[in-house]
C-alpha cells in the first residue's frame, strides 16, 4: 500500500520510546522518517533487553522500524550545522530530550522555527512546558505515580499499581502524532508551520480523567474495582470451574439475560436488583448469590450460553491465548517485517481496507550518514545476533 504520508519527511530526535513511537507511525503511514542519534552507542533503546537482531534489543525494533539512522556528535558545531540542514529539509521534527538539552544546542522550538518557518516542531516532556517542575526529566512509572493513575489502577485494598502497557509514552507520541498531522493541515492554508507540545503527565491527566474528573466536580472517587467499572452492575470478571470470565452487563436489559440463563428470573423483579442504581447499592448481596453459580460450569460452557443469549461477555486471556485466538488471527495485526525473520504488532487501524505495515527493520547505528550525506560514525556495531 502507498504510505498515506509519502512524501513527508520527519526528523527525530528521539530516546527509548516517547518520541520514537511517535516516528514509528509517521513512519508507518508512509513518512521518511530520519532519526539522528548520538555517535557512541545511539538511542539507549538499543540496549534495552537482550541481543536480537543486529546487536540490538526486540525492544529498539518495535519502535524504530522503518526508519533511517544518522549518526551525529551534536557536541560539535559540525553536528549541530548538520542537523540544522536535515530540518530545514525538514516538514516535522520531534523530539524528547531532556528539559534544557534543546535550548542549549540551539535546536529549541522558538530558535528553530525562526529559521524554518515552515517546520512542525513538536517536543515530549516529562511534566509539561509550564509550572515549578518543567525542568524535570522523567519516566513511566514516576508519572504515574504522580499524576495519580497508579492509585486508580487496582482493587480495593491493593496497592497503587503502574499498567501494564506504557500509557503515558505511547500515549504522548501519539498526541504528537495527532498535533502533527493537524499543524500539516495547517500548514496548507498558511504556508507555516508550529510548535507542538506533549508530555507524560498531561497524557496521564488526559487517561484518568474520568475519575479525576468526578472528584473535582462531585467531590469523590468511585471505588477501585480490579476488573469492573464503577458506574454498572455486574461489569467484571469473576471465576467460573476452569477460569475466569468477564461479564460486562451495561443495562438492565442486559442484566434481564444474564438472569435468565443463570436460572435466576426472580432477580429481574426484585427490588434490590430490578434496576442498576439498585444493583450498585446492593453489590454485595447480588455477587454472594452470583458467584457460586458462576463457579458451577467451564468458562467454556458460560460462554457458549451467554453468547446465545446475547449476554456481553469474553475470556480473560493470557497473552499467547489472545494470539493464537481465530479473531486476532483474522485481523492479521501480528504482521511480518518485510526482508526480517520476525514479525512485529502493526498499526491498530485500516485505511481503504489495508492495514498501514512496518517499511522495514529498524536501521543499525549511522546506517544511512551517507545517503545524507554525512561521515560514518567511527563506532563499531556487535555481530547480529540470531
Amino acid at each position: 500500500m502507498a504510505g498515506v504520508l509519502d512524501g513527508v519527511r520527519v526528523l527525530e530526535l528521539g530516546q527509548v520510546l516517547a518520541a520514537p513511537f511517535a516516528g514509528a507511525i509517521l513512519a508507518d503511514l508512509g513518512a521518511e522518517v530520519v532519526k539522528v542519534e548520538r555517535i557512541e552507542g545511539g538511542d539507549d533503546a538499543r540496549r534495552m533487553g537482550p541481543a536480537f537482531r543486529n546487536g540490538d534489543a526486540l525492544n529498539f525494533q518495535v519502535f524504530n522500524r522503518g526508519k533511517q539512522s544518522v549518526a551525529l556528535d551534536l557536541k560539535s558545531e559540525a553536528g549541530r550545522a548538520h542537523l540544522d540542514r536535515l530540518a530545514a529539509q525538514a516538514d516535522i521534527f520531534i523530539h524528547n530530550l531532556r528539559p534544557g538539552v534543546p535550548k542549549a544546542l540551539g535546536i529549541d522550538g522558538e530558535t528553530l522555527c525562526a529559521r524554518h518557518p515552515r517546520l512542525i516542531y513538536g517536543e515530549i516532556s516529562a511534566f509539561g512546558p509550564l509550572g515549578p517542575m518543567a525542568m524535570r526529566p522523567g519516566y513511566e512509572p514516576l508519572l504515574q505515580a504522580f499524576s495519580g493513575l497508579s492509585s486508580t489502577n487496582g482493587g480495593e485494598g491493593d496497592p497503587p499499581m503502574r499498567s501494564g502497557a506504557s500509557v503515558c509514552d505511547q500515549g504522548s507520541g501519539m498526541w504528537l502524532v495527532i498535533g502533527a498531522l493537524a499543524l500539516l493541515h495547517r500548514r496548507e492554508r498558511t504556508g507555516r508551520g508550529g510548535l507542538l507540545t506533549a508530555s507524560l503527565l498531561e497524557t496521564a491527566l488526559a487517561w484518568n480523567a474520568q475519575k479525576s474528573d468526578a472528584y473535582a466536580n462531585e467531590g469523590s472517587l468511585p471505588e477501585r474495582h480490579r476488573s469492573g467499572h464503577p458506574g454498572f452492575v455486574p461489569y467484571e470478571a469473576f471465576d467460573t470451574a476452569d477460569g475466569p470470565l468477564l461479564i460486562c452487563c451495561g443495562n438492565d436489559r442486559l442484566f434481564a439475560k444474564l438472569a435468565q440463563v443463570l436460572g435466576q428470573p426472580g432477580w429481574i423483579g426484585e427490588e434490590r436488583f430490578a434496576t442498576n442504581r439498585a444493583r450498585l447499592a446492593h453489590k454485595a448481596v447480588l455477587f454472594e448469590q452470583l458467584t457460586p453459580l458462576l463457579r458451577a460450569r467451564t468458562r467454556a460452557e458460560w460462554i457458549e450460553r451467554f453468547e446465545a443469549a446475547g449476554v456481553p461477555c469474553a475470556p480473560v486471556h493470557s497473552v499467547p491465548e489472545a494470539l493464537a485466538h481465530p479473531q486476532v488471527q483474522a485481523l492479521g495485526i501480528l504482521a511480518p517485517v518485510p526482508g526480517t525473520d520476525f514479525a512485529l504488532t502493526a498499526m491498530p487501524l485500516r485505511i481503504d481496507g489495508e492495514r498501514p505495515l512496518a517499511r522495514g527493520i529498524a536501521p543499525r547505528l549511522g546506517e544511512h550518514n551517507t545517503r545524507h550525506e554525512v561521515p560514518q560514525p567511527t563506532t563499531t556495531q556487535p555481530p547480529e545476533t540470531p
